[in-house]
């Protein structure tokens, strides 16, 4: 199982649920929950007021948009984002999901609400024969160490 719900804090947001454009897209487009100016040369989280559950050895890819690097001067700043199954509904923000972005343009971006940014494409993933990690996730945004 696998899918998007409604991040805690966004309920009253008529926030979009990431959906596929075409029946063949590997991606789901996520949209933007609120404008959000980023800076010239700055880097920005963009809220999309969502979160994302599925399988424990699935991972969710973030990837921005292939529009925003030529006409917008946007990406991501981590170039892949990496949303792991243990990040849903964590203690700290609930899994919601930002989209850390770049803007190396010399002008600020404002990005607005229901504007799709990113993309986010479900994948397996296999672990090393010798892999024994016990640890689990207490926090969100950067809580691995």
């Amino acid at each position: 199982m696998r899918g998007f719900k409604v991040a805690k804090g966004f309920e009253n947001s008529s926030i979009i649920l990431p959906k596929r454009q075409t029946k063949n897209s590997a991606g789901y487009d996520f949209y933007v929950a609120s404008d959000t100016i980023i800076k010239a040369h700055s880097v920005a989280l963009i809220p999309t007021g969502v979160k994302a559950y599925m399988e424990s050895d699935e991972v969710l890819k973030i990837y921005v948009r292939s529009s925003m690097p030529l006409k917008r001067k946007i990406t991501l700043a981590n170039n892949v984002g990496i949303i792991d199954s243990d990040y849903y509904e964590n203690p700290d923000n609930d899994g919601h999901i930002m989209i850390q972005v770049l803007n190396f343009g010399d002008s600020d971006v404002l990005i607005k609400k229901d504007e799709r940014i990113a993309q986010g494409v479900f994948l397996k993933y296999l672990l090393a024969d010798d892999d024994n990690t016990s640890e689990s996730r207490l926090g969100g945004f950067g809580s691995t160490k």
